[in-house]
């Protein structure tokens, strides 16, 4: 079998069942697992699939409706994070009129913005509304049913508060981003909130760190077409070629 006909094969095996061990493989494609190794670690180079002790796992899997919960992201990709929220801060303008989805990114977002800004700032995040409040920011908090785990505000009132709200720029969270799927979160309420958020902007962006990339959670709420990204790194060109990406460490 020739080397890239074995590559195709470890990734169609890999995407059914989602990870598989070298031995597996080694039987399957009648290979010696020190080429299934040899494999698996080019196509890990090439982000193709995750190279773990023993195996690989699939890349892009549907990762279920489990979130972990704000304080436990908030330790997560600190500099990163840092990186693409000193950015975006520089986008605001005073004559800006801008939403800031909740999440531990956008929630950084506020730490760099000038406490001169003039912009006037709705958000349905409640840590976010505190930040803003206590920077001394002209800021907005949406109504809704609270979602414990994220800190968020949701539901079919918070989506009616956006309804007559036209934002010049939104700054949105996001669990995954994916070719096909676009942007995705594991909640219904939190996708309805988003998609409301990015409809209602001239300009939107989604933050989110390299982690995110290839990644499919249950619900879709937004193609990558209709926002930017700001991010660290970006896993390959299939992105580029979809939307605008602005990569902020180099």
């Amino acid at each position: 079998m020739l080397t890239q006909e074995r590559y195709h094969s470890i990734l169609s095996i890999i995407n059914e069942k989602h990870a598989v061990t070298v031995s597996e493989l080694s039987q399957l494609l009648d290979t010696s697992e020190s080429t299934i190794r040899r494999d698996l670690t080019a196509l890990d180079q090439l982000g193709k699939l995750k190279k773990v002790f023993g195996g690989a796992t699939s890349i892009k899997q549907t990762l279920g409706f489990i979130e972990a919960s704000t304080s436990t992201k908030e330790t997560l990709m600190q500099e990163e994070k840092t990186e693409i929220a000193r950015y975006c801060a520089t986008l605001i303008n005073d004559t800006d009129f801008v939403y800031i989805d909740a999440g531990t990114t956008t929630s950084r977002l506020i730490d760099y913005i000038p406490e001169t800004s003039r912009a006037v700032y709705v958000t349905n995040g409640i840590v976010h509304a505190r930040k803003l409040i206590k920077r001394g920011l002209n800021a907005y908090i949406v109504g809704g049913k609270v979602k414990p785990a994220t800190e968020a505000i949701v539901g079919a009132e918070g989506i009616s508060s956006l309804k007559n709200l036209n934002f010049s720029k939104a700054f949105i969270g996001t669990n995954g981003i994916d070719v096909e799927a676009g942007f995705t979160t594991p909640d219904i309420d939190e996708a309805k909130m988003k998609e409301a958020a990015i409809n209602k902007s001239y300009m939107a962006f989604v933050m989110a760190d390299h982690t995110k990339f290839k990644r499919v959670f249950p619900v879709s709420f937004s193609p990558l077409r209709q926002c930017c990204i700001i991010t660290d790194a970006v896993p390959d060109n299939t992105f580029n070629n979809e939307t605008v990406i602005k990569e902020v460490m180099h």
